[in-house]
């Protein structure tokens, strides 16, 4: 349902924040030219490659707001390029976030970036890179009052009952109240849920206050109400499901209806048409688009690479320390489990003493562990032991962001006893992942991670891969590895 309206919002919202980003950009050219630096309009060049003032004769002025015309089209288009690219426009909710307002703020940057490798390579015209700058600034700023005057504008009009849908709930269970819940998160969007109909029993106290009859009472308040769409939250195989249908198609009204697996299903779940069967996948997760995988393994390449390239000297470093340190091999390999439950040998330097293959696959480390040598715990502390694992992103057995890997036995033992953990591996392991970032490394909860880890699965975007390498660092050095 959401989904219908949101399309139109969006597009109201690109064309206002375009025409926000123009005015903007020429607010900027007034304020560089006419106010702040008014002597730099004489250094204004009107002739160039694709310049359109070199092809009209008139005032200076004229000349002038026709040299500029040809950045301030590249300065929105780049902002409604990005503004899609990074998905700015999702369902809009009644408050203005904070996290909204940042998003908006990261776009006009990355729109920015864009603009100047552009301006880099045209060398038919110079730009006052000043004046850009005040552009952004006050793009940024008229976009996000922008935003709010949109909301307020559209609070208004539903306020006033203008577009409004009114909504029947057949249902009065737990499916029904979560239904109730969702939608008031998003009241710019014009649905008005009337009321509820179905039985007291096993009914949510807070569905009291929505329930206003039984089933029976379905056609008089559709026509009472003037009820524009019937939302069926049944809860198990319900024999009225067949009746409600009939009389939704009968009478003209729309009709939907939720599947009675909402502890199934997750918020990534889609419907999919096969040869007109249509297919319920539970979890759509983003990695599962060839685009996705193909731009994370592109970025796993070219960080990894640089990584090893650049601290290759320490990387030999490392290797002699530990080689001198203690008698064994330099590396430590060990099989873990991997994306769709595929073993790979993971690379570390060694950090422990030399042991059994069977009581190294089986012993659960701990901070205080004895195992560990006296240069094994600086480089666990720094967690450059874990340096080699750039080897197993280039080679594609891991990514640079995701979960961690677990060995086979801990694996066995967690699936029987963690029931989502086996979600795990639907994403190739990482070496660093949001569950680090919030703290769960070495000895922590398991039920955390788990939760962590999947929430990073079902909410990946390169942004976020970004965001999670960004706040690698700072986290490192709030909880050190043991």
């Amino acid at each position: 349902m959401i989904r219908e309206r949101k399309q139109t919002l969006k597009i109201s919202l690109l064309f206002l924040d375009a025409l926000a980003g123009f005015l903007a950009f020429w607010s900027a050219f007034v304020l560089h030219f006419y106010v702040i630096s008014p002597e730099r309009r004489e250094f204004v060049m009107t002739d160039g490659l694709f310049a359109p003032a070199q092809f009209f004769v008139g005032s200076p002025e004229l000349q002038m707001l026709l040299a500029y015309l040809p950045l301030a089209l590249m300065f929105v288009m780049a902002q409604v390029v990005v503004f899609l690219a990074v998905d700015l426009y999702r369902p809009l909710q009644g408050r203005q976030s904070l996290r909204e307002n940042l998003a908006i703020v990261r776009a006009v940057a990355i729109a920015l970036v864009i603009v100047l490798a552009a301006l880099f390579f045209y060398r038919g015209q110079s730009y006052s890179r000043l004046m850009i700058g005040y552009a952004t600034v006050l793009s940024v700023l008229y976009i996000i009052a922008g935003h709010g005057l949109f909301r307020a504008a559209l609070s208004y009009l539903r306020g006033r009952g203008y577009n409004i849908r009114n909504i029947l709930l057949v249902g009065t269970g737990k499916n029904a109240l979560r239904f109730i819940q969702s939608m008031e998160q998003y009241p710019l969007y014009g649905y008005r849920i009337r009321g509820a109909l179905g039985p007291k029993t096993k009914m949510p106290k807070e569905m009291a206050t929505y329930r206003i009859g039984d089933l029976k009472e379905l056609e008089t308040i559709c026509e009472d109400e003037q009820i524009d769409s019937v939302v069926v939250a049944l809860e198990g195989a319900s024999k009225e499901l067949r009746s409600v249908v009939d009389f939704c198609y009968r009478e003209g009204i729309d009709c939907r209806i939720i599947p009675d697996l909402f502890d199934l299903v997750t918020h990534r779940a889609r419907v999919e048409d096969m040869n007109g069967l249509p297919v319920l996948t539970l979890r759509d997760i983003p990695l599962h688009n060839g685009y996705h995988r193909f731009m994370k393994r592109l970025f796993d390449i070219v960080f990894s690479s640089v990584v090893l390239i650049l601290n290759l000297p320490l990387f030999v470093v490392l290797a002699l320390i530990v080689k001198l340190s203690s008698p064994g091999p330099v590396f430590f390999v060990q099989e873990r489990v991997g994306l769709d439950r595929r073993l790979f040998k993971l690379i570390k330097f060694r950090t422990m003493t030399v042991q059994e293959k069977n009581r190294s696959d089986t012993t659960w480390g701990s901070k205080n562990d004895v195992r560990v040598t006296p240069i094994g715990k600086f480089l666990r502390k720094t967690s450059l032991d874990e340096l080699p694992q750039f080897l197993n992103v280039f080679l594609g057995d891991m990514s640079v962001v995701g979960p961690r890997p677990e060995r086979p036995h801990f694996v066995k033992q967690f699936k029987n006893t963690y029931e989502r953990y086996m979600l795990r591996h639907s994403a190739k392991a990482g070496i660093t992942g949001w569950a680090q970032i919030l703290g769960y490394r070495g000895d922590t909860s398991i039920e955390k991670r788990i939760e962590a880890d999947i929430y990073y699965i079902e909410n990946w975007s390169l942004l976020f891969d970004v965001l999670i390498v960004l706040r690698t660092i700072p986290s490192m050095i709030k909880n050190p590895g043991e």
